[in-house]
């Protein structure tokens, strides 16, 4: 009987240091990604998007005043935060938002990741944000501008032709012994089409 109320003892009183420790630790936390994933940065002008994510707890709840810390490579294509290095760590605001300002691509072309660490009251949590350096310059601006040119070119073209307008030229000049004779000259009815090469 005596082994009986022991284990009735024991049994009553092992749910509540279990209750405890459930309260006592901190929601989990998750990294979820609002901007930057697949961000194409162009290296001759060096510009680039920011990084934006949202520290949210288990139940997709934005945490503020977390820990976020984003992580560059340090060989590669890549860059650099202004004043930071490689390495630039930003608190959460009221949504759970952590932006990297300033990130400065290097000229290195290529795919790279950022890493991204979370964390809060012993909680942490890990994400990447994939993004690619490119040259996007000269060639192709100056490809673009050129089918600009010609697009306008087409553009008044058609214009002119749309207005129906007709150009009255006189033949004149020379000794036609009086005879001026009116040369009328019509628009004809416009098309648009790709430029002949």
């Amino acid at each position: 009987m005596r082994f009986l109320s022991i284990l009735l003892v024991l049994l009553i009183s092992l749910p509540a240091p279990l209750r405890v420790a459930a309260q006592a630790t901190p929601p989990r936390l998750n990294i979820v990604i609002v901007e930057g994933e697949g961000a194409i940065n162009n290296i001759k002008q060096r510009t680039s998007r920011e990084s934006i994510v949202q520290v949210e707890d288990e139940n997709h709840k934005p945490v503020a005043g977390a820990a976020v810390v984003f992580t560059l490579p340090s060989q590669g294509a890549g860059g650099t935060f202004a004043g930071a290095g490689q390495n630039l760590t930003v608190l959460t605001d009221a949504q759970g938002r952590a932006v990297a300002r300033g990130f400065r691509p290097n000229s290195i072309q290529g795919k790279f990741e950022i890493r991204v660490t979370a964390s809060k009251n012993g909680q942490t949590a890990n994400a990447t944000i994939s993004q690619t350096n490119a040259l996007v310059a000269g060639a192709a601006a100056a490809g673009a501008a050129g089918i600009s040119a010609k697009l306008i070119a087409i553009l008044v073209v058609a214009g002119a032709a749309a207005a129906g307008g007709a150009v009255y030229a006189t033949r004149g000049g020379g000794n036609n012994n009086g005879n001026n004779t009116p040369t009328t000259v019509s628009a004809g009815t416009g098309s648009v089409g790709a430029p002949a090469h």
